[in-house]
This record gives structure tokens, sequence and C-alpha cells, in this order.
């Protein structure tokens, strides 16, 4: 018996130790240098690529969802987005900003694929240095390091804007969407995928969401997220939206993203070999987020918003 509590109580000292070593390493929001820093970290050890590929964003498994490899889901959701945008009737050779642009991975996809002149933008210097080690000279891409908050391009420069999850990492999201549609020449079109929280105008957090949404902010460098709704009256206030924005919830679509990202631990065991006890720990210490997100997005706290705005003729 005695044996019994000593090993409850050295398990509780673990969990107890994991979980405020989780909580203290936090990668709490405080300028836009904090999200450049993670994403330089997260970039320079290779852990994120090694297990989330070249798509540092969710996957699309259709609806409703089907199995698929997680690499391939993610692949897919780009063309999926493209479908959805109508970029796939545009010609080759239109200009098109990725915002967010990450290591490159739909940069290379929407030009190769589909002809179109691409500026990738992120505000992490080894996600920029990483993308152009991975992207052939054949293609028509560039990587820039450059703020989404204070794009620095004049107006009106490109026929597409694209944007996938870069969203929460913005302190003031009606700047934010000022920006996106700025860049936009009359009659361009921005298309944009991000995760959302639920309209907490409509259906105030309650007492378990709100602390569940405090980690999912803290964890990986968010001020907060706005909500679908939120977005598209931001979206439309800019005066430069022509007609309505229209948005779709691809929560369903994407959800499997989150249990799969884990699981690639489980399945792709030659990680360990590769980045050691370090690494491992470094893995699994995003394993609560994971699990967070996946209650975040399954339970409706969150919801994976999709958007598209023409840009106007001129301002209104």
């Amino acid at each position: 018996m005695n044996l019994f509590f000593a090993v409850v109580g050295f398990v509780l000292l673990l969990l107890s130790l994991g979980v405020a070593f989780y909580l203290i390493t936090a990668r709490r929001y405080q300028s836009a240098n904090s999200v450049a820093n993670s994403y330089d970290q997260w970039t320079e050890d290779g852990i994120l690529e090694f297990y989330w590929g070249e798509h540092i964003h969710l996957g699309h498994y259709g609806l409703p969802p089907q199995r698929k490899d997680f690499l391939t889901a993610k692949a897919d959701f780009v063309h999926e987005m493209v479908r959805w945008g109508g970029l796939d009737k545009l010609p080759p050779g239109t200009t098109l900003l990725d915002v967010g642009c990450g290591i490159g991975g739909s940069s290379r996809i929407l030009a190769r694929d589909y002809g179109f002149a691409v500026t990738g933008i992120t505000i992490s210097p080894q996600q920029v240095e990483r993308a152009q080690q991975l992207t052939s000279a054949e293609l028509d891409v560039k990587f820039l390091v450059d703020d989404a908050m204070a794009l620095s391009f004049p107006d009106a420069s490109f026929n597409v804007v694209w944007s996938i999850e870069a969203g929460p990492h913005m302190p003031d999201k009606a700047i934010f969407a000022k920006e996106l549609m700025r860049v936009l020449k009359p009659g361009g079109v921005m298309v944009m995928a991000d995760w959302n929280q639920r309209d907490d105008r409509q259906k105030p957090l309650n007492f378990w969401e709100k602390p569940v949404m405090q980690q999912l902010l803290d964890q990986w460098s968010h001020p907060a997220f706005s909500s679908i709704e939120g977005f598209a009256e931001l979206l439309e206030a800019t005066g430069l939206v022509e007609g309505e924005v229209t948005t779709a919830d691809w929560t369903q679509q994407t959800l499997p993203s989150w249990l799969d990202s884990i699981w690639q631990g489980v399945a792709r065991p030659e990680g360990l070999v590769r980045f050691g006890l370090s690494g491992l720990i470094k893995s699994l210490r995003e394993v609560p987020t994971l699990l967070l997100m996946r209650l975040a997005f399954g339970t409706g706290l969150c919801r994976f918003g999709m958007f598209r705005a023409l840009r106007a003729n001129s301002p209104k």
C-alpha cells in the first residue's frame, strides 16, 4: 500500500512539474518581435518542419472528413482554398501576395501549379531564409521579411492577396483588414483562412472556455482571435470592399489535423533519433496546446473561418 501511494505521489509530482513547465514557458505575445522570435526558433530547430512539412497550417479532409495522410491533407488544403476563392479561373502571371507565408509551402504550389507570380512575406527572417532554400529558381516566387500590420508595398500592388492562419498574431484586426485590402488592385480578390473564436457578442465565453482560450493565446504568441462575423465586418468597414464579404466555416473539414499532428510523433519515431531528448521535450510540450485546440474547435469555442472579398474600384 505504501508503494502504491508513493507511485501515485510521484506521478502527481511529475504532472505538477509538467503543468508548471508548460505555463512558465508560454510564448505570450508581447510585440511583433515576440512572434518573429517564436517562428525563428521553430524554424531553426527544424522540428516543426519535420512533423508538419512545408505547410505550417491545417489540412483539408473533405466533408464529411475522410482518413488522409497528414501532409497530403495540407497540400490539398491549398488547392481547395484556390477553388473556393475562384483563383483557379485566373490567368498565369497573376500577381499574388502570400501574407504569413511561413517557409513557403503554399507559395510554391501557387506558383508551380497555377502559374502565379508570388511574393511571400513573413515577419521571421529564419522562415524567409528557409523558404528560399526550399524554392527552386525556376518558380516565380520571392520571399521578404515584412510586417502584415504595415505592409511595405504601395496601394494597389497585387491582383490577389492570400493568407492562411496569420490573423491570430495580429494585435489590431482592423489595421490588418485595412492592409490586406489596401495592397489589392481594384477588382482584385482577397482570400483568407483563419483560426477564429466564436462570436462572444452572441454567446459569451463560459467558465471553462475563458482559461482554455487564454492558453491558446499565450502558448503560441497570439494577442487575440477574431470571430468570423467580426472580421468580415472589419473588412467591410475598410470601405474598400465591393459588395459583401463571403465567408464559410471549414471547422469540420480541418478538425482531424489536430490529432493527426500529435500522431506524427508516434508514426515517425525517427524524429526522436534525429532531434534527441531536447527535441522530444520540445515536442511533448506542444501536445497540451494541440489537445486544447482540438477541444476548442471540436466544441464550437473556435471555428475555422474562410473569407473572400473583392476590392472596390474606388473607396466608398
